[in-house]
């Protein structure tokens, strides 16, 4: 930030009368909501910090550490006494009286925008540290920024700074939010693919990976055909022995290794249990296959839907930055998690996880699926509380994302888990529901 800016910035916020709202919206970003409908984002990343104005945005996950809570308690409704740039600094400063206050109190936002020390502190008349965005201990610094302590003014240089004017202020702001929506957007779309493209090439190794069932019927046959030679030369094993040198039934010379670790009279059962195992996954080989090609294809989705996206939010909702973290903590071994709005939304990637769902699934919990066609069975975890629209839209988005690659409109029913019937795999039957209307969109991929 340009000292010039952040004057014309503080100029600007004086005309208004009181903050509605305050809160974190990102990790390093916070809303001021003036006036009720007037939003400034002020983004306090290290090296990079800046300000912009754009619509109210919902934030990409909860913010609930003490510095959010007094954030929220202090500055929402709180009447604004003045916002200045003290000592010609890159220090924006918000004084307001909070409405909270029994008594009058005085009570400073201070948003540093100074490089390597960018920071949000909250102070209180006297200049002591009520909490802040970031902490920092002597070792560190000379200036110590925790709850308690003096804020020490940061010391004087003498700085070349570029002149300049802002004659209208918002329309600046406004439009350093396209330019940094659509770099970030650029970003985050590119490490999200990248993310999602890496699942994508592991599945498809392990389809290149997995045997055919002619393979495994071979192998079943000669596994038997080992246990049978084990058992007819039997008498001349030794037991220092480490393979058998002998002929098949055929006439046809064969070596048969010895694994390690097993008795010379358990030989033989241990090529029938392999005999056996190789028969048995021939049967089965199809689901597993089918398994890992639904799992590609559900990703696959991901990326088409990725494509789509035209905000971080919507990016960050598709691929969550703690997906993995979120999944253990669950113990969530079948299926994606998602959280909408700190809603647990569990999606299936194919018809087994579609019935692990079902099973899990708590009895006001709500069920969707696409209407007609096969598709992810998605799951809300409603703890009995009515769902806000918003995320019943955005988890039916979610539902026809990661099922269908095709643009078009969609119907996507939904209804609480007990009025779902259960008739065969991940087949059912379902009342008392209702639809909501989906438009997957086309896009345009470029190379």
């Amino acid at each position: 930030m340009k000292l010039y800016e952040l004057q014309a910035i503080a100029k600007r916020l004086n005309d208004f009368s009181f903050i509605s709202r305050a809160r974190r919206v990102e990790d390093n970003t916070i809303e001021l909501v003036f006036d009720k409908n007037e939003s400034y984002f002020f983004t306090m990343t290290r090296g990079h910090s800046f300000v912009y104005k754009a619509p109210s945005q919902r934030p990409m996950q909860s913010y609930n550490a003490p510095f959010d809570t007094l954030l929220h308690s202090l500055l929402s409704a709180s009447k604004i006494l003045s916002v200045e740039v003290p000592g010609n600094d890159r220090i924006l400063r918000i004084k307001i009286a909070p409405k909270s206050s029994y008594k009058d109190k005085i009570v400073a936002l201070q948003l540093e925008f100074t490089g390597k020390n960018t920071n949000a502190i909250l102070l209180d008349e006297y200049g002591i540290i009520i909490e802040a965005l970031r902490h920092i201990d002597a070792q560190s610094s000379f200036r110590v920024i925790r709850p308690g302590v003096e804020l020490l003014d940061l010391p004087s240089f003498e700085r070349k700074e570029e002149e300049g004017e802002l004659s209208d202020v918002d329309r600046f702001l406004e439009e350093k939010y396209t330019l940094v929506q659509a770099q970030k957007l650029r970003e985050l779309k590119k490490q999200k693919l990248a993310a999602t493209q890496k699942k994508i090439d592991k599945l498809e190794a392990l389809l290149a990976q997995l045997p055919s069932e002619t393979q495994l019927e071979a192998q079943a046959v000669q596994y038997a055909n080992y246990a049978n030679l084990i058992l007819a030369n039997l008498y001349q094993i030794k037991a220092y022995d480490t393979k058998l040198e002998t002929y098949d039934f055929e006439g046809n010379q064969v070596s048969i290794p010895f694994p390690k670790g097993i008795k010379i009279n358990r030989l033989s059962d241990h090529y029938f249990n392999l005999s056996k195992r190789a028969r048995n996954k021939a049967k089965n080989i199809h689901i597993e296959k089918d398994n890992l090609e639904s799992k590609k294809a559900f990703y696959e989705n991901i990326c088409y839907a990725l494509q789509q996206a035209r905000t971080p939010y919507e990016l960050e909702l598709l691929v969550p930055k703690r997906a993995k973290s979120l999944r253990k903590k669950e113990k969530l071994k079948e299926g994606e998690l998602f959280w909408i709005e700190n809603y647990k939304v569990f999606v299936g990637r194919n018809s087994t996880e579609n019935q692990k769902l079902l099973q899990l699934a708590k009895a006001n919990d709500v069920w969707m699926h696409i209407r007609d066609i096969p598709s992810s069975h998605v799951i809300i975890r409603t703890d009995k509380q009515n769902l806000p629209e918003s995320v019943i839209r955005a988890a039916a988005k979610l539902c026809v994302d990661f099922s269908v690659k095709n643009p078009g409109d969609y119907e996507v029913d939904y209804t609480q888990r007990k009025f779902v019937k259960v008739q065969e795999g991940s087949n059912v039957l379902y009342n008392k529901y209702n639809t909501i209307h989906v438009t997957k969109e086309g896009v345009e991929i470029r190379v």
